[in-house]
């Protein structure tokens, strides 16, 4: 299937059986099988065609309803009053006398009547008479001056033209609304209705299949089918080229569909070329095809503001659609396979794990909607329908980019890194001897990986895609422990020490375990929690260590229940930890704050340690620069945020103000953790 965007122009594939096109916003077109397309221009001047209008429908209805009742009072008026006992008694009544207000003479003017009231239409001399009978009534001077201002406001020609305008929007506005129909085949429903009736036996369905077969209900059916399919038929508002359209769709149930779009917000939807018919594929959250919801999947576009779409190459819609803006006028075949009503979408926050260019994705439906985004960054997922290709905002361009992005879904992003992983496998040079060990082991892995959504652990482990995030504000008196992490020699030490000597009473370090006997010096549970190496061993079993070690001899560890005691006592944890014991901190209920502290280039990096008098060698730098690159490949999506130690003065300003944030700001934070 080659797919494509309005707004852009296809290259040749060999399978051309299938084209999809967008109607996004206007781009350079570049030579690829997706591209973005937007509606702006002029309509202004074009014909549309439209459906039957209601409104004109309701007047020419009461153009003809009048039509017919003055017919009638003239039929009225030639009646002999001795033909009808009843009109004779009424004639023997005597008149009764009184007032005659010309404003409620029901001789002259329009009446306009409506479901809940009747409606008067006068003309000017009308009100002309009635100001004029006012002014003989009233005899106080003040009465009269005010009546001769108003009869030369009447006499005024702006005000009799402003007069004419409020008869037009009156009648306007007051003319009888019918509902428009449904569907136009009642009939058929209730021949369908009688079938399903026909076997049973119960009271009620008895009744309602006879009711059904009455000839006075047949006979009301009939006739809603018949004014139904005039009021569904189309026609144009010019010449009825509409009508002849019509033919040549086959008899097929067609809908118009209008959709107001502004220059700046993009139509949002994409088609594809199904043989000669253009279907409509996606539906872009934020556009104006969207926000309608007049446009859905699998529709068939017949027409465009007048204008055939069947037959059209991708290229030619793009032509005719770039400078269209205003009114679009679509003629549509629906979709036969009605989708129930989704329901609404949950927006959930991701943090991605990858970087992703989706110009370099030969798998992207559509390169102009596809969203870039790097490694770390949050994206906002407002629709997954489409398990392969999400829509999404990244975090801060919501104001910026009216319509969402397409990123890869998780699913498809873990088969895809699957299939790269074992391709690369395949690629290594075999080891002679075992040859068909070797192919055994990538078969079983390929399994693996292939199915690798429906195991979580190897996921988080092997394929890191997104991992969804909520946000937390944390706890006056629970501040979260604050992890500095990198390769030695980048100041991490360094910096933890600094704010220990400047801030003691804000920061504490966590008392470490060891079995090691207790020097004279050393207080317990100040300096270390002395223990024997059985229970340490036992406290390592139950995986109460965020990390642990043995030198000379002895055992050494940080528990967690160490980091708890800190955050208790409502100061802020701090903490080097090596990143093989990251993943057992994030698995804790502790929520830490982890920084990485990566080192500057290299040259800045060997004036660095300059200064505190090392003198390192070339390897040893180059080392740390990869160490560094190591430890982000590999753990960086344990990393809450870095700082690169150009300057220790700078970088502990930086650390300070990161720290002092979460206090005031809520942060992004793995949804596990609050749940």
């Amino acid at each position: 299937m080659t797919t494509s965007y309005m707004n852009g122009h296809v290259t040749e594939e060999s399978d051309s059986e299938v084209k999809n096109v967008d109607l996004a916003s206007p781009e350079e077109p570049r030579k690829h099988r997706e591209m973005a397309v937007d509606c702006p221009g002029d309509l202004g001047t074009r014909l549309m065609p439209v459906r039957r209008s209601a409104q004109l429908e309701r007047i020419r209805q009461q153009q003809e309803d009048m039509r017919r009742r003055r017919e009638e009072e003239g039929k009225k008026q030639e009646l002999d009053l001795n033909s009808s006992m009843r009109l004779k008694k009424l004639a023997q009544i005597p008149p009764k006398t009184g007032i005659d207000n010309p404003i409620f003479d029901t001789e002259e003017g329009i009446v306009l009547e409506s479901p809940h009231y009747a409606v008067k239409i006068l003309e000017v001399e009308d009100l002309f008479s009635s100001l004029k009978h006012i002014q003989h009534t009233l005899v106080d001077s003040q009465s009269q001056e005010d009546i001769s201002l108003l009869l030369q406001l009447v006499q005024n020609k702006d005000f009799q033209n402003a007069f004419k305008i409020h008869n037009a929007v009156t009648v306007h506005m007051n003319k009888a609304s019918p509902p428009f129909p449904i569907i136009s085949n009642a009939q058929d429903l209730a021949q369908e209705v009688q079938a399903v009736l026909k076997p049973t036996h119960q009271k009620e369905g008895q009744e309602l299949s006879a009711l059904l077969n009455a000839p006075h209900i047949q006979a009301l059916l009939l006739a809603h089918d018949k004014v139904a399919e005039q009021e569904m038929q189309l026609e144009s508002i010019a010449d009825g080229r509409v009508y002849e359209s019509i033919g040549q769709y086959g008899g097929e149930t067609v809908k118009i569909v209008r959709i107001e779009k502004a220059r700046d917000i993009p139509l949002g939807a994409t088609v594809r070329n199904e043989m000669d018919s253009v279907i409509i594929s996606r539906i872009v959250k934020g556009g104006a095809a969207e926000k309608s919801g007049l446009l859905h999947e699998g529709d068939e576009v017949l027409e465009i503001n007048g204008i055939e779409i069947r037959g059209k190459d991708v290229n030619e819609v793009f032509d005719l659609l770039s400078d269209m803006h205003g009114t679009l006028t679509f003629v549509l075949i629906p979709n036969q396979q009605i989708k129930p009503p989704a329901a609404k979408e949950t927006v959930i926050h991701v943090k991605a794990h990858f970087d992703y260019d989706p110009s370099d994705d030969p798998y992207v439906p559509c390169r102009e909607l596809g969203l870039s985004f790097q490694k770390g960054d949050i994206l906002h997922v407002i629709s997954q329908e489409d398990p392969n290709w999400w829509q999404a905002y990244r975090e801060g361009d919501e104001d910026n980019q009216p319509l969402a992005g397409l990123v890869p879904g998780k699913s498809f992003q873990q088969q895809r890194e699957a299939m790269k992983q074992t391709i690369e496998e395949d690629k290594e040079p075999e080891k002679s001897g075992k040859l068909w060990c070797a192919k055994k082991n990538k078969k079983k892995r390929k399994k693996v990986l292939y199915n690798a959504n429906k195991n979580d652990d190897y996921d988080n482990e092997e394929i890191l895609t997104y991992e969804e995030m909520s946000l937390y504000h944390q706890p006056a008196n629970r501040k979260r422990p604050i992890i500095l992490i990198g390769p030695q020699n980048c100041g991490q030490n360094e910096l933890r020490q600094r704010l220990m000597n400047k801030e003691k009473d804000r920061f504490a370090l966590a008392v470490p375990h060891t079995t090691r006997n207790r020097r004279d010096h050393e207080v317990a549970g100040r300096d270390y929690h002395f223990v024997s190496r059985q229970a340490f061993e036992a406290d390592i079993a139950a995986g109460k260590f965020i990390e642990h070690g043995e030198f000379e001899k002895n055992l050494y560890g940080t528990s967690i229940d160490s980091v708890r005691q800190v955050i208790n006592s409502g100061k802020i944890c701090l903490l080097s930890l090596r990143a093989q014991s990251l993943k057992t901190l994030r698995n804790s209920d502790l929520k830490p704050y982890i920084i990485f502290i990566a080192p500057p280039s290299q040259e800045r990096l060997r004036a660095l340690l300059a200064k505190e008098g090392k003198n390192p060698k070339p390897e040893e730098l180059r080392e740390i620069i990869e160490k560094t690159r190591e430890m982000e490949q590999n753990n960086g999506h344990y990393f809450d945020t870095a700082i690169v130690n150009s300057d220790l003065d700078k970088a502990y300003q930086e650390l300070l103000r990161l720290i002092n944030k979460l206090d005031t700001e809520p942060q992004w934070v793995p949804s596990t953790w609050l749940r």
